[in-house]
């Protein structure tokens, strides 16, 4: 088994096969098992090929290292249950936490283990961090915390026991998702946690090999009296100056490298207990480029990284899909794998606000139009806790479910998974802004996530304070890049957002590169910046030249900019200006839309180069006519419907109800 772009390549007895990663969840111990097969058979019946099972271990854990896997609970027997999906031809993504929430009580963790203050995250002030959490708060795990990590591997030695025999070939299990959302149990504010006592050696440990010597800590630190051994992180954020940031960001960088540490551990556990041959995945909730979630770190300790959608329809959430999928599939494409959303929500839990079938389809098909290539929705089947599944609990295929099922052939007859979007341009956020913004996230113990979420950014999260710099920097590099955003949606020119940690990777194929800098970049990411200017990709950095390292700290001389044209965007249209610049000079696509409201298309080719499938989507509440320039005249089909639309004078009119994403075929064009 090996995950490739188009999904799943498994080798059996006829030979390989690539399985798209179209999936749907169902929790197995909610249901009597009477419901198992007609809710599997629902499934499948909607061409989805993969069925998304979590293992909660505190539903499965009697006492301690004592569990129930169906000998005295038959709605336990797990292995049954995944028999049967076998039976009817559906594959397995199995998802044993240890943390799973699936919207229950303590999210999947053992009472015991919860309460157990050897195990439990540690806020500054050495307290239990609770989490205020429907239907009731629990203090939640140390990541650090080796009494935790023994009694994961206990859990994991027992779901081996029980399933270990269940890997394909022998049964269906083909993905492993090592823990869930992995952002701190959503207390990731910057001083929330983890103070807890394995933590901070952890820490220290970290400090140890990013410092070439105790001197160089104590420099950047601005502290004479340091050592390794006894350093302590900041509690809150006490730095009145730039020069001051380097324990908030060495802090926000050790919060990345705990979960990283973590997932690497009990990814070696899973190994251990016998699914040593599955991939293995890891999906970051929405909001994650505001957490803890470094994707170039997590990225070495699972083969695959996915995100969870729950959004709705709306230009705001259209925008923010827009930038988490194009980073993801960015990701994806340079690393030879499947963009997959591992939680697509399909229906929501009570108590949230409500999402309902058409923010569900609109958000599928958002999500494919910017690079998504296969997706889990959650919750297929409905259980206790869940509102709108196109399933009922009892296997009953709901209209709904018709609507996925019609989405979903659509996507096989023009083999959409082997497509690709192109997109010349990219838009580059280095990690050290993100760690910036978290330092100086203005709501305390309030996660950055939700935020972000509604659409927000670092001006509505973060601190103004301008840290003796004349100028907010998040605030800066964040407004530089969604200028260049706007220019580019203007234009009609494909973009697609970029984490630094990958920038190498990611941009290798683009005409241009975006980077933002509010002043402070390591030279080593200059560096690649500049490899990736003499390898021909144009490079555009602002608004700020980089005098600063990733701590903030001045650097002895400036940097060296050879071959990076620095960008202010200090008069209005600016951006504007230079995006007409590159698009003349690098020949740059455009596919232009105009409608009376908010609207957007992308367009995906073959192997080709030949345009073969065009999204067109409009998010708003009203209905919209748009006028597409794509730069051909062949007809379009809509994948759906089967309407044939036309083009007038290379221009094609496109009817676009309320809070809807048409998928049309491009006909006529046989390359």
């Amino acid at each position: 088994m090996r995950l490739v772009p188009e999904g799943l390549a498994i080798s059996g007895p006829e030979g390989t096969r690539t399985v798209p990663l179209y999936a749907g969840a169902m929790h197995y111990w909610r249901h009597a098992p009477t419901d198992w097969r007609p809710g599997l058979k629902a499934i499948r019946a909607m061409g989805l090929h993969l069925v998304d099972v979590y293992v909660p271990w505190g539903v499965h854990e009697l006492a301690s290292g004592e569990f129930d896997f169906g000998k005295h609970d038959p709605r336990l027997d797990v292995a049954r249950f995944l028999s049967i999906a076998q039976e009817e031809g559906l594959l397995v993504i199995l998802r044993p936490g240890p943390h799973i929430n699936a919207e229950l009580t303590h999210f999947g963790v053992p009472e015991r283990v919860l309460w157990n203050p050897e195990m439990q995250a540690r806020s500054g002030r050495g307290t239990p961090v609770l989490l205020p959490i429907l239907p009731v708060s629990f203090p939640v795990p140390s990541y650090a915390s080796e009494a935790f990590l023994s009694e994961v591997e206990r859990w994991f030695s027992a779901v081996g026991q029980a399933l270990a025999a269940q890997v394909f070939p022998s049964g269906p299990i083909v993905l492993l998702q090592v823990d869930n959302e992995g952002a701190l149990y959503f207390r990731d504010g910057p001083y929330d946690q983890d103070y807890h006592p394995d933590a901070l050696r952890l820490f220290r440990q970290m400090l140890r090999s990013s410092y070439p010597s105790v001197k160089a800590l104590r420099r950047a630190w601005r502290d004479d009296s340091l050592s390794f051994d006894a350093v302590d992180p900041p509690r809150s954020l006490t730095a009145t100056h730039a020069d001051n940031l380097a324990p908030h960001l060495d802090w926000m960088e050790f919060h990345e490298h705990l979960l990283a540490t973590a997932f690497a551990r009990m990814a070696s556990m899973l190994s251990r207990a016998g699914f040593e041959h599955v991939p293995t995945s890891h999906n970051l909730p929405v909001g994650e480029t505001v957490t803890a979630l470094n994707t170039g770190r997590i990225g070495t300790t699972v083969d695959l990284l996915a995100l969870d959608y729950y959004h709705r329809a709306s230009p705001t959430e259209h925008m923010v899909m827009a930038r988490r999928t194009t980073e993801l599939a960015n990701r994806c494409t340079a690393l030879d794998q499947p963009a997959f959303g591992a939680e697509v929500g399909v229906g929501y839990p009570p108590f949230f606000s409500p999402i309902d079938e058409d923010d569900s389809l609109y958000v599928i098909g958002t999500a494919l139009a910017y690079g998504l290539r296969g997706f889990n929705l959650y919750m297929a089947v409905e259980r206790d806790r869940w509102v709108g599944a196109p399933i009922g609990p009892h296997g009953q295929a709901r209209p709904f479910a018709a609507r996925i099922a019609k989405v979903v052939d659509a996507l096989e007859a023009v083999n959409f998974r082997s497509l690709t979007r192109a997109v010349p341009v990219r838009l580059v956020v280095p990690r050290m802004l993100r760690r910036l913004g978290r330092v100086l996230h203005a709501f305390g113990s309030a996660t950055p996530a939700m935020i972000h979420v509604l659409g927000g950014g670092y001006r509505e999260s973060c601190f103004e304070d301008e840290l003796g710099l004349g100028y907010s920097a998040p605030l800066e590099a964040e407004a530089f890049l969604r200028r260049f955003e706007r220019a580019l949606l203007r234009r009609g020119v494909p973009f697609a957002y970029v984490s630094g940690e990958l920038a190498r990777e990611a941009c290798r194929d683009a005409l241009w590169a975006v980077c933002a800098s509010g002043g402070g970049l390591k030279p080593e990411f200059v560096g690649a910046l500049r490899e990736l200017a003499h390898n021909g990709v144009s490079v555009t950095l602002g608004p700020r030249e980089p005098l600063r390292d990733g701590r903030f700290q001045l650097l002895r001389e400036p940097p060296n900019l050879s071959a990076l044209t620095l960008e202010t965007l200090e008069t209005p249209g600016r951006a504007d200006a230079v995006v007409h610049e590159m698009v003349t000079r690098l020949s740059l696509p455009t596919y232009g839309i105009e409608a009376d409201g908010d609207c957007h298309v992308t367009v995906h080719e073959n192997l080709d180069g030949a345009p073969k499938v065009a999204f067109f989507m409009n998010p708003n509440r009203e209905p919209l006519t748009a006028e597409a320039s794509l730069g051909f005249a062949h007809p379009l089909r809509d994948m759906l419907t089967g309407e044939l639309i036309e083009a007038r004078s290379h221009r094609h009119s496109i009817a676009l109800p309320p809070r809807t994403v048409r998928m049309c075929a491009i006909e006529g064009n046989g390359r």
